[in-house]
């Protein structure tokens, strides 16, 4: 097929398909660039977000980590929820805080304005994250549907957002709000620090079956979450590229995204407009962005650290000892209220991290002295962590894999 034929075989209609899918596409392009572009593209309007006009009266600084050989690295969090999700996002951000880390939360348009400013009220009463600056909270949340194109574009936003925040950071970590960490972050920046920061950690399988289903995303178009439109036509598989698929949680490096967001070449556009109408993109995008360039290629580790929460215990285990044993990072797609037993004993044996605390670290005041469930007191050395069990397994894991290569 002719590198022009993808967009006019869509639909019976060829000039109308091709059409909506150029519009689509443009329209993918202008949300998820717009951020980078604009200085307030995200409609900041919350004062501790980062681009709010108020900001550096009322937001301190950032504390900036000291990097380089020696130094562990530093992750950027992108979290992201909907309606009802700001309880569970706090939870989540206070079990994966630390302040060598950069932070960015989003509840999307289908929250209230009364859950964002409970969320932003929260950032702006904890201790450690005023001391250290590095939580920011969007203001105005975008539309977005999980199985369509503005998913993509939102994690491009956020990105963009990120970078423009700090240029410190060395990964990009992408949670939902019903994720959870099964190591602490002492445990998890010593085990990337063991590998090269060059590396980008994504399942990636190539897909030379999967014809995608054509839809029109809504939430490039609406001010609320919309449903995303399915159509009865499959988009053909293009020739001027391989499709590759695989989970949406990835670990991408700084110079990925940034090529995602700010490339030279046009691959990444290019990609965006072809996966603008497909159904859920975020299983493609960022892996066939990678298999195509052929200069991250060769970066790519086929693992996410992430494992799904089982539904139901497996024979003659719990289902916390199936999570625990899988030496995974993080664990997903906990429920609001069932898995809150499970969530808890995470919490107290896995992350040491007291009632209604962030976890604790090395970056502790005393925490050498420090006994379990104590709150964490700032003051402590945050460009050094300690390591347990779970980090030297956790590096292991990463010294195989990297060692097998992609």
């Amino acid at each position: 097929m002719p590198r022009a034929s993808w967009l006019l075989a869509c639909s019976p209609c060829a000039g109308l398909a091709s059409l909506a899918a150029l519009t689509t596409g443009l329209l993918v392009l202008g949300y998820a660039s717009s951020s980078f572009l604009r200085d307030a593209a995200y409609g900041y309007d919350d004062p501790y977000s980062p681009d709010a006009a108020d900001a550096a009266s009322t937001a301190p600084p950032a504390t900036v980590p000291r990097r380089g050989a020696g130094y562990p690295p530093v992750l950027a969090y992108y979290i992201s929820g909907g309606h009802g999700d700001s309880v569970r996002m706090t939870r989540l951000l206070k079990a994966v805080y630390h302040p060598r880390n950069r932070y960015l939360l989003h509840l999307d348009a289908g929250a209230g304005a009364y859950e964002r400013a409970r969320l932003a009220g929260y950032v702006r009463s904890e201790q450690p994250f005023l001391e250290y600056g590095n939580v920011h909270v969007v203001g105005k949340g975008s539309p977005v549907d999980g199985r369509g194109a503005s998913a993509v574009a939102a994690v491009l936003r956020g990105a963009s957002v990120l970078m423009r925040i700090g240029a410190d950071w060395d990964w990009l970590v992408t949670l939902a709000a019903s994720d959870y960490p099964l190591v602490s972050q002492d445990d998890l920046l010593y085990a990337f620090s063991t590998v090269p920061r060059d590396l980008n950690f994504i399942d990636h399988r190539m897909d030379s079956e999967t014809a995608p289903m054509v839809v029109l995303d809504q939430n490039l178009l609406q001010n609320t979450n919309a449903e995303i439109s399915f159509s009865s036509g499959h988009r053909p598989k293009p020739d001027a590229f391989e499709l590759f698929k695989g989970s949406p949680w990835t670990i991408l490096s700084r110079a990925f995204v940034k090529h995602c967001v700010v490339a030279p070449d046009n691959l990444p556009r290019t990609l965006l407009m072809y996966f603008s109408n497909a159904l859920n993109p975020m299983e493609f995008y960022f892996q066939t962005v990678m298999a195509n360039s052929a200069h991250f290629k060769n970066s790519a580790v086929n693992h996410t650290f992430r494992i799904a929460v089982p539904d139901a215990a497996p024979p003659h285990r719990s289902r916390y000892d199936a999570v625990v044993s899988s030496g995974a990072a993080f664990a997903g797609r906990f429920g609001d209220d069932g898995d809150e037993a499970l969530l808890q004993r995470i919490d107290e044996e896995l992350l040491r991290r007291p009632l209604d605390g962030v976890t604790p670290g090395q970056w502790c005041a005393g925490s050498d002295e420090q006994a379990a469930g104590e709150e964490c007191s700032v003051g402590g050395d945050i460009d050094v962590v300690r390591q347990g069990e779970a980090g030297q397994r956790l590096a292991s894991l990463m010294a195989g894999l990297v060692g097998a290569g992609p």
